[in-house]
């Protein structure tokens, strides 16, 4: 009696682990493969390493994103004298940026060198350029992209051209970086800062898509990249 009992019991508590795992909501540093292992389309690699560690740009850019959602920085829109928020605070601009540091750019420096010059062009700025702001401004960013990155597809339903380390805006209020991860459908995850908990989802036919890039350094004007240089 006492053997059936206990073999009861083990049983109950099998089948209550089963139902915790098969419930667990996975979160930004969750394994990717059931994900990834439907992806039919190899990732698209930079021709430019920019800062020579063995890596190409877009992978970097990738990795840059997924180490910020996987710090979760607490969700932060403060204004901050010198333009960089500490390590720990944020908003998805500030994804985007460490992404690109990440890579060995200064997308700061890359952003106010072009206000500077064009201030015209970007109507957010109102003629007064902020370097403590501007460049954790999507609608800025929005315009630096599209003079200075390869302008791709909104249509995620041409889910070949969504490519890891992409930069998505969604209107002038919020940015991404593409994800190597998609769903079994084929729709890459983004990974971006809202506060939310998971950094890392699958978000990218949440909003109304405003533009779609690939920073292809090769392509661009060799002035307008600039080295990170720790501040």
């Amino acid at each position: 009696m006492k053997r059936l009992l206990c073999a009861a019991l083990i049983f109950l508590l099998c089948l209550s682990l089963a139902a915790c795992t098969q419930n667990a909501t996975p979160d930004a540093s969750s394994s990717p493969a059931a994900e990834t292992a439907a992806n039919p389309w190899p990732p698209v690699t930079s021709p430019i390493d920019f800062n020579r560690n063995g890596v190409d740009d877009y992978t970097d850019i990738l990795l840059g994103a997924r180490e910020d959602a996987r710090n979760r920085p607490r969700y932060d829109p403060s204004y901050f004298s010198g333009g960089y928020p500490p390590e720990d605070a944020g908003v998805c601009t500030d994804l985007v940026w460490r992404a690109f540091k990440h890579a060995g750019y200064d997308l700061k420096a890359m952003v106010d060198r072009d206000i500077a010059a064009n201030i015209a062009l970007y109507p957010r700025v109102e003629g007064r350029p902020d370097r403590n702001i501007d460049f954790r401004r999507t609608a800025n960013l929005l315009v630096f992209f599209r003079r200075h990155a390869q302008e791709l597809t909104t249509d995620i339903a041409q889910a070949e051209q969504w490519q890891p380390g992409d930069i998505v805006t969604f209107g002038t209020w919020h940015s991404a970086i593409v994800s190597d991860i998609r769903t079994a459908e084929g729709r890459p995850y983004i990974l971006h800062n809202m506060g939310q908990f998971n950094r890392e989802e699958d978000a990218l036919a949440n909003w109304e898509i405003s533009g779609h890039f690939r920073f292809d350094a090769s392509k661009i004007d060799p002035e307008m990249l600039i080295e990170w240089r720790q501040p």
